[in-house]
């Protein structure tokens, strides 16, 4: 009988630890619910004080991961393997979500902070009403350059990039949609153009700059352009006010003709277990305090009015990052373009980077 009891003790005992390591995995691994809340960002992209002051205020535990790409996160969510609370996509992304049926409507009655929000940053195109995301930085797409390497040469338009006197000094950040974007517009075209005529103009331009290429890269561009390691580059206006802090010698300029104007949102995935502690974290986000603290640090700009308000003038006043609303109405939102399209508009970018080899 004695020999039948500690049997039984030991299975039990182990069935209890195999219950706690399971418990420990499934945080680990992002699952979530009650006390816990699971996001999923961007790299280096939120202040990590907030996290912090966020558990503190209201007991939750915050559980963070990262992604570098809206293909690689949408995977992710995607396979459903892993539950995110709280995810931070981009504006096509998000309408992708939409289609899918991967995103949770928000309540706005427990988004008391929403009111702060630009109303211009909005009831855009791909979520109107706010229905399902709700912005946390916006940016554009421009040129950052070295003035002491490029001899003289201004930046007023994407044309400027074809000057033969850049050869070998351009860097090109490695996004199909900004690339082919940036070939459209130098010819007058819409970002989101659909036209296979003009695509493949696009692509005739955009080969006649191959001598002009330094390379094409991912992160490491800030890097590469903050050591000097090529005078240009096509980036993200975030990325280049992180530059500008590396190397105050460089500047920032959105081409007259347009450019893409991106928002990253903060969304619900379908699969979350604490949407109440979703709710109460976007709401904390879009504490002006806190909205102004985030973009300070991150470097990104905010879309929150009373945010902006708080931040120091030599930020909130540089129209490198905060441009008027004469440069913005040039400016284009990426279209969701379907699968189809998108998949033609990498492609085209493939093909554009074997030749640029």
């Amino acid at each position: 009988m004695k020999q039948l009891v500690r049997t039984f003790a030991l299975v039990f005992i182990a069935a209890f630890a195999f219950m706690i390591l399971a418990s420990y995995l499934n945080r680990s691994q992002g699952y979530s619910g009650g006390n816990t809340l699971t996001i999923y960002n961007w790299g280096d992209y939120i202040d990590p004080d907030l996290l912090t002051e966020f558990e503190e205020e209201t007991g939750i535990k915050v559980i963070y991961q990262t992604f570098d790409s809206n293909e690689a996160m949408l995977t992710k969510i995607e396979q459903g393997g892993t539950t995110f609370d709280v995810a931070i996509p981009s504006e096509y992304a998000i309408s992708k979500m939409k289609e899918e049926n991967l995103l949770v409507p928000l309540d706005h009655n427990k988004l008391p902070n929403l009111k702060f929000i630009d109303p211009r940053f909005l009831n855009l195109s791909f979520d109107e009403d706010n229905r399902y995301s709700i912005p946390y930085f916006w940016g554009t797409v421009g040129i950052v350059y070295n003035p002491e390497l490029v001899d003289g040469l201004t930046f007023n338009s994407w044309n400027d990039l074809w000057d033969s006197r850049l050869k070998n000094q351009i860097l090109l950040l490695d996004g199909a949609r900004e690339v082919i974007g940036m070939g459209l517009n130098s010819l007058g075209y819409s970002l989101n153009d659909t036209n296979e005529d003009h695509l493949q103009q696009a692509l005739a331009k955009l080969s006649t700059l191959t001598p002009n290429v330094r390379a094409i890269v991912g992160d490491e561009i800030k890097m590469l352009l903050a050591n000097e390691e090529a005078a240009v580059g096509l980036v993200w206006s975030g990325d280049a006010s992180e530059i500008m802090d590396e190397n105050d010698k460089l500047d920032y300029v959105v081409p007259e003709e347009g450019s893409n104007l991106w928002f990253d949102n903060m969304v619900i995935p379908k699969t979350a277990r604490n949407i109440d502690g979703a709710h109460q974290f976007i709401n904390f986000m879009l504490d002006p305090e806190n909205a102004a603290r985030n973009a300070e640090y991150v470097g990104y700009s905010t879309p929150n009015a009373e945010a902006l308000k708080l931040l120091p003038e030599d930020i909130s006043g540089d129209e490198r990052f905060y441009p008027d609303e004469t440069l913005t109405g040039k400016l284009e939102v990426y279209d969701n373009l379907g699968k189809k399209m998108l998949s033609h508009y990498n492609d085209l970018f493939l093909e554009f980077k074997m030749h640029s080899k």
